[in-house]
Parts: C-alpha cells; structure tokens; sequence
C-alpha cells in the first residue's frame, strides 16, 4: 500500500491549493484519513481528519475556516483545501490513513505516504 500527497507549491499569502491524497492497493474511503504537516524545524502535526463518515475532525485550531478535506470515490482521493493560506502554514504536507476512526498520532496510522511541500510567501 502507498499513499501519496500531491498538489503543494509556491503560493502567496492569502491565496489557495488543493492537496490531492491518493493511494494504491488500499480504498481511501474504507477509512478515515488524517492530515499532517511539519514545518521546518518543528514536529509533525496532525490537522484534519476525514471520517469515513464523511464529516471531519480538526486538530489544527489554526487551519478552522481555512481549511477543509473532502473524498471523492470516483477518484479515489482525498482532497485538503487551503483557503487564505498564510506564512506559518509552509510545511511538508502528507496524508496517513487508518480503519475505522480518526487519529491524530501519526505512529498510529496503518499507512503513511510521502509528502508535498507547501510554501507561503509574505
């Protein structure tokens, strides 16, 4: 099983991406899918958490309002939109997905992927 994040680049403060989680030989939507990030030189950090319920869980008070995932099953991917991004949010950003409930530990995650650099210029 792999998981990938993908969609991160340069955007000005301010402005949007849309992170694209997909995997191979695992169904995204069997699960729930949480959202981490690490910024350079502190700890990963979980955000969000798509349920597979389909609602979410925030763990990042800083990324509410800004911030919200989504699933779309056709294309087997989990979306995280980032609205209003800001300089603090530049970081590595990576999906991880589990059975059944939501979890902000990453060591707790069955399946972790690579991540995509996101970088907020002031």
């Amino acid at each position: 099983v792999q998981l990938q994040a993908s969609g991160g680049g340069l955007v000005q403060a301010g402005g949007s991406l849309r992170l694209s989680c997909t995997a191979s030989g695992y169904s995204l939507d069997a699960g729930a899918v949480t959202w981490f990030r690490r910024a350079p030189g502190k700890e990963r950090e979980a955000i969000i958490c798509l349920q597979m319920r389909g609602d979410s869980i925030y763990y990042a008070d800083s990324v509410k309002g800004r911030f919200t995932v989504s699933r779309d099953n056709a294309r087997k991917a989990v979306y995280l939109q980032m609205n209003n991004l800001k300089p603090e949010d530049t970081a590595v950003y990576s999906c991880a997905a589990r059975n059944f409930m939501c979890s902000s530990t990453y060591s707790g995650m069955k399946y972790r992927g690579e991540g995509t650099q996101v970088t907020v210029s002031s």
